[in-house]
């Protein structure tokens, strides 16, 4: 589920709401924060998985030509 802040400005950004989620999912698991790898390093461990995938099809939402009638995924 998506956490939204009150305290940050609006970000225009596609997806917005999911890149933060998924940024700190990744900066605040034990595998960066304790172990000291990197993000991308733990990403492949296949750490975050669904706000990986989640943030996915929201970015791929945006080339798919159905969207032109449906309007853009809402994330």
């Amino acid at each position: 589920m998506p956490k939204y802040y009150e305290d940050k400005e609006d970000d225009g950004r596609a997806c917005a709401g999911l890149r933060e989620d998924f940024k700190a999912c990744l900066l605040q698991h034990d595998c960066v924060a304790k172990e000291g790898k990197k993000p991308s390093e733990c990403l492949k461990e296949g750490h975050c998985k669904g706000l990986h995938v989640a943030f996915f099809e929201c970015k791929r939402s945006m080339l798919d030509t159905r969207s032109r009638f449906r309007g853009r995924k809402g994330y």
